[in-house]
């Protein structure tokens, strides 16, 4: 439990809150993608042009609304010709190219010059590659050709009122190529998610300000906010909280106007991490306080009324770790997403990692730009910024397991 380190002020608290779960790390994301689940409703929706789609979650199925290719088409330039007339010398009757038609027909022993893209003559079943052929003036000498050879045929991409893309799915550069071969000019997506971002503690001053040796500068409302923008949503970055029942009450509050709260520090074990306590007198309900990983042990996941709240851990390397293993997958969910993928990939670990075992740690690493490599950054521990900045990935260190040799296979979550 958090709060006052002892007395009566700790037994209110925990008779408040009830028991909450410590979970390893696996248990936790769980936790967050079932309840998240449970609870969701869709959210509203809104009609965008196709241009602003991108980032967006799509909200409406799309179909094809013809067969894609409309007609059977060529994949090479070379010639349209009958495989039954080949191997042999053929007549040329003339060419076709992208954007046109041919209105005659291939007839036996004749062939029709084609370019990539262009529609398949009536009579033509195989396309022989230009550099496959020796042509003399208006003849040509082919190689065999089985049926079929470097043709697309009709609707092999897509039949006219196939579903080609679900609601639920995230629109890239990809989705929005294919809404435009469709004809979407405008597409239904839905609602940005509106999340509250409170960050506490009495030792932060803003950016500008010039900090005292015992202040630290608020980096976690603008790395936070960063992460939100990201996932797709809007971020609301409320004032800083100070350390006062209070002051936090009032806070978050505002906050759970909102349809995520993600709240930076106040969730350790000290006498005046007071977030749980204030959130338990809002009736909130707590799934989980602590998880079994670093950085980011500290870790709550819970709901007030409608709006589920994470409360992160302070230190700034927890804030934006926990953000994407719990808060992205709840806040994407929340979105409209049909599902929240974990962006994990393997690598060959180029150094001797060694750790405590016993919980699961996500160690700052740079991975290599083909994806095949990951070396260890080294760094001091929750509050480096710095070594995260160097990093563009973190290394993902099994609890079960204490030393990784050079040249072993380790997980690592994506940047």
């Amino acid at each position: 439990m958090k709060g006052p380190a002892s007395g009566q002020g700790w037994q209110q608290q925990t008779a408040r809150m009830g028991f909450v779960a410590t979970l390893p790390f696996a248990a936790a994301r769980a936790c967050v993608l079932e309840k998240v689940t449970a609870a969701r409703v869709p959210p509203a929706t809104e009609e965008v042009d196709l241009d602003d789609a991108a980032g967006r979650v799509l909200a409406e199925e799309v179909t094809a609304d013809r067969d894609y290719p409309a007609a059977a088409r060529s994949i090479r330039d070379g010639y349209a010709v009958r495989s039954a007339d080949l191997p042999g010398r053929l007549r040329v009757i003339g060419e076709v190219r992208a954007g046109e038609a041919f209105p005659g027909e291939v007839g036996p022993g004749e062939a029709l010059e084609i370019m990539t893209g262009a529609p398949l003559p009536r009579g033509a079943d195989a396309v022989v590659m230009v550099e496959e052929v020796t042509r003399d003036g208006d003849t040509i000498r082919a190689p065999a050709a089985s049926v079929g050879r470097h043709i697309s045929p009709q609707s092999c991409e897509a039949r006219r009122g196939e579903a080609v893309l679900e609601p639920g799915g995230r629109l890239g550069f990809a989705e929005l190529a294919m809404l435009a071969r469709v004809g979407k000019a405008r597409v239904e997506v839905y609602r940005r998610t509106r999340v509250a971002i409170l960050a506490t503690g009495d030792e932060l001053v803003a950016v500008a300000a010039q900090p005292l040796e015992y202040q630290v500068r608020d980096s976690n409302s603008h790395s936070l906010a960063a992460q939100v923008r990201r996932a797709g949503a809007i971020p609301e970055v409320l004032p800083v909280a100070r350390d006062s029942h209070a002051a936090m009450r009032e806070l978050l509050e505002r906050g759970l106007n909102s349809d995520l709260l993600l709240i930076s520090g106040g969730v350790s074990a000290g006498r005046y991490d007071v977030v749980e306590d204030v959130l338990a007198g809002l009736g909130a309900e707590f799934y989980f306080d602590r998880v079994e990983i670093r950085p980011g042990r500290p870790t709550v996941f819970g709901r007030a009324g409608n709006v589920f709240f994470f409360g992160l851990p302070g230190n700034p390397v927890s804030t934006m770790v926990t953000f994407e293993i719990f808060a992205r997958a709840a806040l994407e969910l929340l979105g409209g997403q049909s599902e929240a993928a974990l962006p994990l990939v393997l690598a060959r670990l180029t150094g001797e990692v060694r750790h405590q075992p016993g919980l699961t740690r996500f160690l700052p690493a740079r991975l290599s730009l083909d994806g095949a490599e990951v070396a260890p950054v080294r760094w001091h521990g929750s509050g480096d910024v710095f070594a995260v900045a160097r990093a563009n990935s973190w290394m993902v260190a099994e609890a079960e397991r204490g030393t990784w040799q050079p040249g072993e296979q380790v997980r690592v979550l994506v940047r």
